[in-house]
């Protein structure tokens, strides 16, 4: 069985050029509140997006990101955070007093952040538009901090380029479903799935000239296991938890 929302589900590709034509406002909005229509912890809705199309901004989020060229080609960026800011005045204005310095907390944020950009994500792609989710924005995130004004208690969880695509994106090969879905209990004995994926990973070429502290390794023999095992061990943003204690989030 198949649905027309299935179909544009398994077509999805991360989209790394764009065309230099403009997304309209218009299409802007209807695509973050397509993203407000997705599930919310408690109705808290603690996240909030800055949209920015300014090319100054833009390269610096590139620079910020690796040197990602795609965020500055990008028409439109959007920087969706956490935000207890908004929560916080409401508390005080019935004359609570906000604790958003728990674990719980922060993961409602983020997690209501990332459902609201997934559902943001699908209803672009339905109107044509192509996306590229941003993670790299979290090697800084005092600069994105300052750089968009952000409040005490707003702290930026990922960024999303957006724009037409030059071309159709490449499907990348997903995980076998027996890897990730489990019947009753957890299942271990997953080499074998894990194995076939990684030789179907090899087999795109995606790891070409992507190779984590083994640039001179044959492309051939480095896939999804030494990759994803190479990329786990390495230390990742070491300043992000006290970016995030600075904006507020005392974690308990």
């Amino acid at each position: 069985m198949t649905t027309p929302t299935l179909e544009l589900i398994h077509q999805h590709g991360s989209v790394r050029n764009y065309r230099t034509d403009s997304v309209s406002e218009d299409l802007i909005r209807q695509i973050v509140a397509a993203g407000q229509r997705a599930s919310t912890s408690s109705n808290l809705q603690t996240y909030s997006v800055v949209v920015t199309t300014d090319s100054e901004k833009k390269l610096k989020l590139q620079q910020i990101s690796g040197g990602q060229k795609h965020i500055s080609q990008a028409p439109v960026f959007l920087l969706w955070c956490a935000d207890f800011s908004r929560l916080k005045r409401i508390c005080e204005h019935q004359g609570c007093n906000l604790e958003p310095g728990y674990v719980e907390n922060f993961l409602v944020g983020t997690v209501d952040a990332a459902i609201a950009m997934q559902n943001a994500a699908l209803a672009a792609e339905s109107l044509e538009l192509g996306f590229c989710f941003i993670g790299s924005i979290r090697n800084d995130p005092e600069k994105l901090i300052e750089m968009f004004q952000l409040p005490e208690l707003v702290y930026p969880v990922a960024g999303m380029t957006l724009g037409w695509p030059v071309r159709s994106p490449k499907i990348r090969p997903r995980l076998p479903l027996d890897a990730v879905l489990h019947w009753e209990k957890y299942q271990k004995d997953d080499l074998l799935f894990l194995e076939e994926y990684d030789q179907t990973m090899i087999d795109t070429g995606i790891y070409d000239g992507r190779q984590v502290d083994q640039q001179d390794q044959d492309p051939a023999s480095y896939g999804w296991l030494e990759h994803s095992a190479r990329r786990s061990s390495k230390p990742s943003r070491p300043h992000l938890r006290e970016s995030i204690l600075k904006s507020g989030f005392l974690l308990k």
